[in-house]
């Protein structure tokens, strides 16, 4: 798991960085850096969906799981959940926007999956290696924006990758290309309604979507049988 770890150790790293440089800047260009990671994360999510969008076999399907998954969020209340936590951790921050984005950033890729199982079952680390570099980087521009607390996503960062790891062996029959492009254009619509809020354009609950990402290995996993 030498990628995994790796990978949750730049997100560690960047964000002690991006934190130490928040100290030292006024609030003016602490503005700046939240409009700027707006705009990249409203940029990746529209290049992720443009991207997945052509080559999606079932071309209703990812509004399907984005109407079901924001109701499952919902009825969990997993949003409301979420800021109650970020909340205690960090009192009078927007620390909880800022790692909702992280989280999808980090786990939502096509990398993310992949890249663990490579690992697992061929003991190539090329993919984690690859994104651990972007993933640091990212951090460093997120926690100079929202503080140390986006290092929280290197531990869920680390559960998500270590259980595919894990269950590579398992999981690799049904992880094909077709999924993974739905998988992608639903990841890439929250990351886009992740920078919509962070630009404050449109406040939107983007944790009680995080169900929609199980929808489409559920309906391909039917539909494939």
């Amino acid at each position: 798991m030498i990628g995994t770890i790796t990978n949750a150790g730049t997100i560690v790293l960047g964000s002690i960085a991006g934190s130490t440089l928040k100290k030292g800047i006024g609030d003016k260009y602490k503005n700046v850096m939240m409009d700027s990671m707006g705009l990249a994360a409203t940029a990746l999510g529209i290049n992720s969906v443009v991207q997945a969008m052509p080559e999606s076999q079932y071309h209703v399907l990812f509004i399907v799981s984005l109407a079901l998954g924001g109701l499952i969020g919902t009825k969990l209340s997993i949003n409301t959940a979420f800021e109650r936590l970020m909340s205690h951790i960090s009192k009078g921050s927007n620390l909880s926007q800022g790692l909702s984005t992280a989280i999808l950033l980090y786990c939502a890729g096509t990398l993310s999956i992949l890249g663990p199982m490579q690992s697992a079952l061929q003991g190539d680390n090329t993919y984690l290696f690859t994104y651990a570099i972007l993933d640091g980087i990212t951090s460093i521009v997120l926690s100079s924006t929202f503080g140390f607390g986006i290092a929280i996503a290197a531990v869920v960062l680390f559960c998500w990758q270590g259980s595919i790891y894990l269950l590579a062996g398992f999981i690799e029959p049904f992880i094909t290309d077709s999924l993974m492009t739905e998988i992608s254009l639903v990841g890439g619509v929250l990351i886009l309604a992740s920078g919509l809020g962070i630009l404050g354009i449109k406040k939107i609950e983007t944790m009680n979507l995080l169900p929609a990402l199980i929808v489409p290995p559920v309906v391909i996993g039917i539909l494939g049988h």
